[in-house]
């Protein structure tokens, strides 16, 4: 299954509704419209992974909140932002996945799209925040 590719459309939703404000099941349809190459499991894969961003969104931007020293969380460039929401969930919420994995995409995804200093800053961010799980401490 190509996951990476599954990631990405559901960046570029996610991407649409934060810049757009766009209703995300509008905008989930009109990119997975787009990617013809996806099969239904990762498709499916992408709209498990945009549903679980809204639903949990809050609680995940609170939790990202905690581990950004001097920048506020709106002001991180928009894809920059989704990624680590992205990466966040799945570390979180999908057991399947080892959460290197996912830092490991969230990073390639930061490098395609942004640059290799932003890349390095979620790097920091998600390596972080796995420690921090791992010892079974969360910043408020």
């Amino acid at each position: 299954m190509k996951r990476r590719m599954a990631r990405e459309c559901a960046l570029k939703t996610l991407f649409m509704v934060d810049i757009g404000d766009n209703d995300y099941g509008g905008a989930l349809n009109y990119v997975l419209e787009e990617a013809k190459d996806l099969s239904h499991k990762e498709k499916s894969f992408c709209r498990r992974l945009v549903n679980g961003v809204m639903e949990k969104r809050e609680e995940l931007d609170r939790m990202l909140t905690g581990y950004l020293v001097n920048w506020q969380f709106d002001r991180l460039a928009a894809t920059v932002r989704n990624i680590l929401r992205l990466a966040l969930f799945e570390m979180l919420f999908l057991d399947e996945i080892p959460a290197v994995v996912s830092i490991n995409e969230a990073i390639e995804m930061t490098k395609t799209y942004q640059d290799d200093e932003s890349s390095r800053f979620v790097n920091g961010i998600l390596d972080k925040m796995k420690t921090d799980m791992v010892a079974g401490k969360e910043k408020k």
